[in-house]
């Protein structure tokens, strides 16, 4: 995870499309980001970098879910076997190169392998290598540059719109001062609320089925994560098994309630204060130290 810090990130559009091809730049660093749509392939094997060492992320499936990391030294003809493979399904790919052009077989060896384990602990992405990349002798300056390369490759990547790296929560933070609960209709759920949404944490828990009126896309979506393995069925009840991020705080509580809720209300800290009004109180407590 990248060190939470004053940066400038610069952002080309070379075809002058927000929807192609994005490239994105630290401007102190020599790490380049490119965000390649699939329809774009072609355009970017017109560019210098994709002769280049590099390592690239495939994004997969329409809730960007899903996640392949690959390395090669030469990306642009790689990212093109992959396409040409019908069985492969992805939208976009990223690729990380460097302005000098310096990355080497072992850089990109390393960063394959550093980046599958921390995919893996952050639990963002379903990743489907087959493996976990076959981690090089790394000599220990060679292994810094890579430490670094991965951390702004991070920063890029979340920056772009996909933190792969970055953890659901705040390590460093107090989670029982940031806990909220919602306990209605058998529901025994704790969650976080932050900048990317509520983070509904592991050991939560809510009936299968529900009493009330519902509509089927609430059990479609339950389906689904126990499919992938995200809840699992207990006694009649569903259980996370991992911490989960659901973009705003109304569609975790209508996903444990099994029906449309309003989250800013049925989200309380553990001494009955809604979400609502406590963000609200957090405002005033700035307002005021602002006079």
């Amino acid at each position: 995870m990248a060190q939470k810090r004053p940066r400038t990130i610069q952002i080309f559009l070379p075809t002058g499309d927000p929807a192609g091809i994005r490239i994105a730049e630290q401007t102190t660093s020599i790490i380049r980001l490119i965000e390649v749509p699939r329809s774009e392939m072609a355009e970017f094997g017109k560019m210098p970098e994709a002769k280049q060492v590099g390592l690239y992320f495939l994004i997969q499936g329409d809730g960007k879910d899903e996640l392949y990391v690959g390395q090669s030294g030469d990306v642009g003809n790689r990212l093109m076997q992959h396409h040409k493979d019908e069985k492969k399904d992805w939208e976009r790919a990223l690729v990380l190169v460097s302005l000098t052009n310096n990355l080497t077989q072992t850089h990109v060896l390393y960063l394959e392998s550093l980046s599958i384990e921390k995919a893996k602990s952050c639990q963002r992405y379903e990743l489907i290598n087959g493996n976990g990349g076959q981690k090089p002798h790394t000599p220990i300056p060679l292994k810094a540059d890579c430490d670094e390369i991965h951390e702004t490759g991070s920063l890029l990547l979340a920056t772009l719109g996909y933190p792969i790296f970055e953890p659901l929560t705040e390590p460093s933070k107090d989670k029982a001062e940031q806990t909220f609960v919602c306990s209605r209709a058998g529901v025994d759920a704790k969650g976080i609320y932050t900048s990317e949404g509520m983070v509904v944490l592991k050991g939560t828990s809510a009936p299968m089925t529900t009493k009330r009126k519902t509509q089927q896309q609430f059990f479609k979506r339950r389906d689904e994560l126990l499919a992938k393995g995200v809840i699992a069925e207990q006694g009649g009840r569903f259980v996370f098994t991992r911490d989960y991020l659901f973009q705003t705080p109304s569609g975790a509580s209508s996903f444990l309630l099994l029906a449309s809720s309003n989250g800013w209300v049925d989200w309380k800290s553990p001494q009955g204060v809604t979400l609502h009004d406590h963000q609200g109180r957090n405002l005033e407590s700035v307002t005021e130290e602002a006079l």
